[in-house]
């Protein structure tokens, strides 16, 4: 790509062409990580692999790097379920609190600010980030990649170690789940609900009595089942006092999900899910919190684990 210069002038050169390419690439990045804090760290993790690369031998530098910016946000994908699970130590008392209180050249990227996460859910649409967080892994990059950047199913299978044949039956099972999905589940309604759930773990991992409060109706109720309630839960809470104060500083091992056709919480041990928290919103207030922790009805949710 660049011979004859010395390693300023070819650090130089070699930031000018990134920097062409970086707006692709972290639009890439976010529609399959749907973070633009992980879009950023896969985008730089790119640049620092070219800066180390011998780039004489890139013939399509913007082929090279959204291949690159591709296996490290596969890579990405396939480690949030490692990090999210948590010990059986954590387990239900934590989730739900006890009442506690609670590179030379290229510019490093500033952490995201509201109004840059608002933009790039705008340009993908936060209805099919809902969706594409239904998929697994390689299903969702090679949505991603095909569909969305029109990447070549022969570039795309090299990335996720697959047949072409084999990538091509894996975006096309991801359309087929995309277009698949009801207008209502990832239409205005679900994606507030989600915002909602997101918005009440937050609180409570963060020891927010007052924000959990803001977002409880006055009539919530909280149940559990029995397998729930064996495990220390409390059959029955109402009122918003009651609810908050039993979540209050606790959640923290909880992971968004989607089940049963709406958005709640799951608790997993070693990727196996323990307790799942029915959430129902209603005018954007949660007004019920179902504790499910059965094994049998456990085993008949289809979860999909989404980014919170």
């Amino acid at each position: 790509m660049m011979t004859g210069t010395d390693d300023g002038s070819r650090e130089q050169w070699l930031a000018r062409d990134f920097e062409q390419h970086r707006p692709r690439l972290r639009a890439v990045a976010y529609r399959v990580l749907g973070s633009s804090a992980d879009a950023d760290d896969a985008v730089q993790e790119a640049w620092l692999r070219l800066s180390r690369s011998d780039t004489d031998e890139i013939a399509n530098l913007g082929g090279w790097l959204t291949t690159v910016v591709g296996r490290i946000s596969l890579d990405l994908l396939r480690s949030r379920s490692s990090r999210r699970e948590d010990g059986w130590d954590d387990g239900l008392a934590e989730l739900t609190g006890h009442g506690g209180r609670g590179a030379p050249g290229v510019t490093t990227q500033p952490p995201p600010d509201p109004a840059s996460e608002a933009e790039l859910a705008d340009s993908i649409g936060l209805a099919l980030l809902v969706v594409l967080d239904t998929l697994a892994p390689a299903e969702r990059l090679a949505f991603v990649l095909h569909d969305l950047f029109g990447m070549p199913f022969e570039q795309v299978a090299d990335i996720v170690d697959r047949s072409p044949a084999a990538t091509r039956q894996l975006a096309s099972r991801a359309r087929r789940r995309v277009r698949a999905a009801d207008a209502d589940s990832v239409g205005p309604a679900r994606t507030r609900e989600r915002e909602v759930v997101t918005a009440f773990l937050a609180a409570a991992r963060g020891g927010d009595f007052a924000g959990l409060l803001e977002l409880l109706d006055p009539d919530v109720v909280l149940t559990a089942d029995a397998a729930a309630v064996a495990m220390g839960a409390p059959e029955v809470l109402r009122g918003p006092d009651a609810v908050a104060a039993r979540f209050n500083g606790g959640a923290r091992s909880a992971r968004l999900a989607a089940f049963d056709g709406g958005v709640g919480a799951v608790w997993t041990l070693r990727g196996e899910p323990k307790v799942a928290f029915r959430f129902t919103v209603e005018d954007d207030r949660v007004t019920g919190i179902e504790m499910v922790s059965d094994r049998a009805r456990l085993d008949a949710m289809e979860i999909w684990y989404l980014t919170s």
